[in-house]
């Protein structure tokens, strides 16, 4: 008999392999491990449960245990691989009772990645969450909630939850005043939620804009506005070390030697790929520290495939691997690895880095390159131009400023990268720039791209086309 394909991590990239890897091969064993209790859940949603804008643990989760049993997965929660022997074709697992080693026919690491909390001192102190996870969510709204008013079934989650740890934060006094240490997606995602329940809230950036990979023009509005909204910008600080009281967060203390007082720290200062598990096998990692794959999905170590956050995936504008942990790309590979072990191989994509963040009102669009310098070290000669434009014609109501930013090789005359920000539906025009790094465009084909128009949606020269139109005037001058 054919041994089981072991999935280890039961989230976006493992829990898609496994469903669809029994959907095409259901006589084919699956045996999902998953360390801890949360399975198949909503990491994006996370700081928007904190605000309270969605009501419950429950609505982040998308597969329940009961929907994946009826799928024919076999998911073991509580169940850490602590080990893998490629020789063997084996892993070792540590469950809630005994330790065995399990066989395995394929195997298919999809293990995630973990937030980066050094070199700063103090982030074990109660008070302090990096929200990359639904029990530091729900702790985070837990202590935001008066005592008073505060049951710990309202927040959902049935026996996933840690139940006493929330019990814990919500007898405690909400915090005034709170500092978040990071200002990328989760540091301005955060400032909206804390700012919901009245926080004084103070958003450190070791750089001088926040959300650094979307370049100066987005960077620049983002600034504006949350200094709009009442947020405190410390930029160009780098915080080393949360300050304590009796063990919980009582500041933080920065460089300079220039200190805060806060009641509340959230670190966002990025994350780090889980690959531990390889560390004495075969399997190669890459050189920002992910899990080398090819275009299916395999590892070095035939029969071994990578999928997730912490594995590489290979970048659209360059052909070159590189690591953007984001969740379609997740998603996207594990499902083309479930097809590929059910018999129809399948490529796992291409990626361009396209993202978007919501700071308050104002939405956010990156992808490819976007910054000068980094396009030069890919070996481009970057060429760029920023617009603003209207999101829709102007004598229709409620059209807004939209700023775009259009990047090109100026050798090949290339698209390589963009970025948009405005309040009027700009983050979703970035899938119009992604798309056509997909395509491999140059900036003249996006220019006579057939847009649609109408005036509720947007003017006859969309922005996006407006920006290249402006890059490519430049190119040829």
């Amino acid at each position: 008999m054919t041994d089981p394909v072991v999935i280890v991590g039961g989230d976006a990239a493992g829990l898609s392999a496994a469903s669809k890897l029994s959907r095409d091969d259901p006589d084919r064993e699956v045996i999902v491990f998953e360390r801890g209790r949360w399975v198949s859940y909503a990491h994006c949603g996370e700081p928007y449960f904190v605000k309270g804008e969605v009501d419950t643990l429950d609505d982040l989760l998308s597969l329940s245990p009961a929907e994946i049993d009826e799928r024919g997965i076999d998911l073991r929660r509580e169940h850490e691989v602590v080990s893998v022997d490629t020789e063997t074709r084996t892993v070792t697992v540590e469950g809630p009772d005994s330790a065995f080693d399990q066989p395995y026919g394929e195997l298919v690491v999809a293990t995630g990645a973990r937030a980066r909390t050094a070199p700063i001192a103090g982030s074990e102190l109660t008070g302090a969450f990096t929200i990359h996870g639904l029990d530091s969510a729900a702790a985070v709204r837990a202590l935001l909630t008066q005592p008073a008013e505060f049951a710990v079934d309202d927040l959902g989650g049935g026996d996933y939850v840690d139940k006493a740890e929330l019990k814990r934060y919500g007898a405690m006094e909400p915090p005034e005043t709170a500092a978040i240490v990071g200002g990328g997606y989760v540091g301005v995602e955060m400032a909206e939620a804390l700012d919901a329940w009245d926080v004084d809230v103070h958003l450190f950036q070791r750089s001088a804009l926040p959300v650094p990979t979307f370049g100066e023009a987005v960077g620049e509005t983002v600034v504006d506005h949350l200094r709009e909204r009442g947020v405190d910008l410390h930029l160009g600080a780098e915080v080393d070390e949360l300050l304590g009281e009796d063990g919980r967060v009582a500041g933080v203390r920065c460089g300079d030697g220039s200190t805060l007082d806060a009641d509340l720290a959230v670190v966002g200062v990025g994350v780090v790929p889980n690959v531990e598990i390889v560390d004495d096998t075969p399997v190669e990692l890459g050189e920002m520290g992910a899990i080398a794959v090819d275009e299916y999905g395999e590892t070095a170590v035939e029969g071994v495939y990578a999928a997730g956050d912490c594995a590489e995936d290979r970048h659209v504008v360059t052909g070159e691997p590189t690591w953007v942990p984001l969740g379609l790309t997740a998603n996207r590979a594990g499902r083309a690895i479930g097809q590929t072990l059910a018999g129809t191989p399948t490529e796992t994509g291409g990626i361009a880095g396209t993202a978007v963040v919501k700071a308050f009102d104002e939405e956010c669009g990156r992808t490819g390159f976007v910054d000068a310098d980094e396009a030069r070290e890919a070996g481009f000669d970057p060429i760029s131009r920023t617009i603003t434009a209207g999101s829709r014609s102007g004598y229709y109501p409620g059209s807004e400023e939209t700023t775009v930013t259009l990047v090109a090789d100026r050798d090949s005359e290339r698209l390589i990268g963009g970025s948009i920000v405005g309040t009027d539906r700009a983050a979703v025009r970035i899938d119009t720039v992604a798309t056509a790094l997909e395509g491999g465009l140059t900036i003249d084909e996006v220019e006579r791209l057939d847009l649609a128009y109408a005036p509720p949606f947007s003017p006859v020269w969309d922005p996006v086309l407006v920006a290249a139109k402006v890059l490519n005037g430049a190119i040829e001058n």
